[in-house]
This record gives C-alpha cells, structure tokens and sequence, in this order.
C-alpha cells in the first residue's frame, strides 16, 4: 500500500481540525472532516455539520480525497459516501483513520479499491489524532456503552469536599465555565442522588458566549437506587425542557418510581447485585438510547462505582490551591478500589495546563 506524503499530511491534518468543528451537534455520528485539493492546492473543505445532515464527503467533490474517518458504505440518513466517491470519479482517496462499526468497518474501503479508487492510509500520529477525535463513537461502537469522562475538583490534600459535606466551590469560576462548555459537547451529565439532594442542581450546559440549545442540553442523569430524588428538585422541575434520567434498583419503591415518571423523567432500572454491576447495566441501557459520551460529576461513592466496574475512560481533574484537612473529609473516590499498586489504573496519557487559578490534570485510561 502507498504511503501518505507529506503533502497528504498537510490536507489530512487540516481534515481532522474541521471533524472538531462538528462536536457537539452531529449526535451518535462521528465527527468527520474532508478536505479536496489536486497536489499544493485546495479545491473545497466539509466537515459533518449536524445529526442527519450530509457526510463530509459528500460536501465537496473533487480530484483527491483526504477524510478523517474511513467512508461509510451504508445507507442512513443520507445515502452512502462511497457511492458519491466512485460517481464523481476521484482516483485517490487518503484516510486517516479505521471506522470500527460492524456495518462500515474495511468494507467502504474495500468497495472503493474494487471500483479502482487508490486507498492511502495515513497511519501514525494522524491516526492516533484522529482515532482520540472520536473516541465516544469508537467505544460505543465497540462496546454499546457510552465513554466516561471523570470530572473532579479537589484540594491540594486530595479532598473534594469538607468533614460537614461542603464542596462548594472548590474550583473557581474559570474551571466552573470549562466544565460547562464540556456539558455541552457531550450526551450526558451523571451525578449520585447524595449530589442531587445536597446540591440541587440544574446540570445543564451554561457556558459564556450565546445561549445552549435545548438539542445541545446534556441528557441529566441521576444514579439514585432507591428513587429518592424529590419530584419537587429542580432536576424534575425542568424535565419537561431538559430530559432527566433517574436510574434506580430493583428496590426502588413502584409509587415513587411511578410519581417520578408522572412528572415528566425517565427512570431506568439498572439489575446486577452490586454497585459496579448496575453501573454496567445502566450504561448499557443508556448506550441503547444513543448516548455515546458522558461527563461523570459526583458524588465519590458513584466514582468509585464506575472505577470499580471499569468504566471511566478520562479523568479531568481540578487541583485547587487550597487544603481541608479533616478525618473525615471526603475522598474523590470510594468503592472496593485495588489490593496492590500494581493493580492500579493506569494512565495512557498524562497533560496539565493553568486554568484561572487551578491546575487541570488530564489522564486517559483507555483508548478505543
């Protein structure tokens, strides 16, 4: 197979940059961006725009190719990519990375090569980019369940709230409206109904800038056994605007999991005899409905939960410049956690940046 050169790298480059611009509106679908140029010079740029509007692909047609996620072949919402490339006649197409659903996974590939289409590959730190670009659409492709991102605030003591239960506000008001601008780019936001009755919160996207729309609002969901969330919260209050989901246990009261579904939320039940395994069986039912991506907001037992069942894929972590102490202040992370160190989880990738006055640790614990 051919390698890419370096200008294939330039106009691929400039195709994963433009898959970015689609986050947060294109739904379960990846985000793909496509670039058509003949040699130094470039011909037309796309990217996929929105759920259910045209592939990249398919926005610009011209000599070369250069896609950042291989075509897909199969008919959804609009017909297929591959069927676009071989009618307007492109000679080569240069693809950054692999599609790993069952349904497109080679096979658009394969299609093109047999209609003669010269297939590059770009391998390397292009796929590596582009393969983190879409890392909610690779886990649930491969798995049905949504990727979890970790999002925590904590003392330079390694504390997340105080002996008395205070967590407000570690983090200060520069991490507080990055936070919001991540809500708004993922399907989910998951809090433990001890954070939803101490705090009741809106988890909602409210970032600067203008106004979240009510498509790009995060699904809020509500880790709550016993279905103790109060149809009065502002959570249920706002159901009808914003969806809320409240997944609860086999030992959930039916009156109080049918006055939550009277007011307006949906309420999962998540089965397994532990807390790990219904982590699991919730994320299954929630990657059924579409949710690819989801930001994990507290409270320390819920974390704890999703370590424990392996299921927190990122860690954002907000180091303040100031320490609790206490006992019995909380920890970040509770559940049944690792006997030995050498069983700890460990990090792929390890950055820092400053944000306002806090220190943001970015981990990624798996790659799909």
């Amino acid at each position: 197979m051919a390698s890419a050169t370096d200008t294939d790298r330039v106009h691929l480059r400039r195709a994963i940059e433009l898959a970015g611009r689609g986050r947060g509106h294109v739904g379960a679908n990846p985000l793909v961006g496509a670039v058509i140029a003949r040699d130094e010079i470039v011909l037309g740029e796309g990217w996929h725009e929105r759920f259910g509007g045209p592939h990249a692909e398919v926005n610009e047609i011209g000599a070369t190719l250069y896609v950042s996620l291989e075509p897909c072949c199969h008919e959804g919402k609009t017909p297929p990519c591959t069927d676009a490339i071989v009618a307007a006649g492109i000679a080569r197409v240069v693809v950054a990375s692999d599609d790993p659903t069952e349904k497109a996974s080679g096979r658009g590939l394969g299609i093109l090569r047999d209609e003669g289409v010269e297939i590059v590959m770009a391998g390397g730190d292009l796929d590596t980019t582009a393969r983190l670009l879409n890392q909610p659409f690779r886990k649930h492709a491969r798995t049905g369940r949504p990727w979890v991102v970790l999002k925590l605030a904590m003392s330079l003591d390694g504390k997340v709230a105080t002996q008395a239960g205070d967590s407000q506000w570690i983090s200060g008001e520069e991490s507080r409206l990055l936070a919001h601008r991540w809500r708004a780019v993922l399907d989910a936001v998951i809090v433990g109904v001890g954070t939803a009755v101490a705090d009741d919160p809106q988890l909602t996207a409210r970032p600067e800038g203008p106004p979240v729309t009510s498509e790009q609002q995060p699904r809020r969901v509500v880790f709550d056994s016993l279905a103790r969330l109060s149809t009065t919260s502002r959570l249920v209050g706002s159901a009808a605007e914003v969806p809320l989901t409240v997944v609860v246990s086999r030992a959930a009261a039916r009156a109080d999991t049918d006055a939550l579904e009277a007011a307006g939320a949906q309420v999962l039940v998540a089965t397994g005899e532990n807390e790990p395994a219904r982590v699991c069986s919730a994320l299954d039912q929630l990657g059924a409905m579409g949710v690819t991506s989801a930001l994990l907001e507290g409270g320390p037992r819920l974390a704890g939960a999703f370590l424990d069942a392996g299921e927190i894929d990122e860690v954002r972590l907000f180091l303040a410049p100031i320490l609790l102490g206490g006992r019995t202040a909380r920890d970040p992370l509770e559940g049944q956690g690792v006997e030995l160190i050498a069983e700890a989880h460990r990090a792929l990738s390890f950055d820092w940046e400053r944000v306002g006055d806090e220190l943001l640790i970015s981990a990624r614990l798996r790659e799909w």
